[in-house]
């Protein structure tokens, strides 16, 4: 099962990126009406006095609250397709096994949580404001980083140690 788990996280993460654009294909305006709701409740955007500068203020605060639910879905089926194609590939490799494990477990991680900060800044950005969402998820965001250092290690890997695959005598 631990050589099992980071494959099961990729295509999770897989599925949940399908997952949401498959949500927003039966109903984009759920999405939408909620980051409208919780922008109006923006405390910032309450008070704002002119009437106009706050329409415009909303407006601009939808279409890119919007953008970050997008992000989780392009992250997450992007992020989470090299995590497959990079564990296949480690796994015809004649490295140790530990150091594939831990490759493996670094890759699958960092690419499974990264796609998160997006969708929890989408979630909660409208109401605490963009910046203080993403500031508040950003754990999950330097999950980036583990995915990135994981993959060079990978790259280390394959230079260093000899592809075997079923066909090679």
């Amino acid at each position: 099962m631990i050589q099992k788990t980071p494959f099961i996280l990729a295509i999770l993460s897989m599925i949940l990126g399908v997952f949401i654009s498959i949500l927003f294909g039966l109903n984009e305006s759920i999405f939408k009406d909620k980051i409208e709701k919780d922008l109006i409740s923006n405390e910032k955007i309450i008070n704002i006095v002119d009437q106009t500068e706050r329409e415009v203020k909303i407006e601009d605060e939808k279409s890119k609250n919007w953008r970050y639910y997008q992000r989780f879905h392009f992250h997450s089926t992007g992020i989470s397709t090299m995590t497959l194609s990079t564990l296949l590939l480690l796994a015809f490799s004649l490295a140790p096994s530990m150091l594939k494990l831990v490759c493996s477990y670094m890759i699958s991680i960092g690419g499974f949580l990264y796609p998160f900060v997006w969708l929890f800044s989408a979630i909660y950005g409208p109401i605490m404001g963009r910046s203080v969402a993403k500031e508040t998820f950003a754990i999950f965001g330097y999950m980036g980083g583990v995915f990135l250092i994981g993959l060079i290690f990978a790259i280390f890997i394959l230079f260093r140690y000899p592809i075997k695959f079923l066909n090679d005598r």
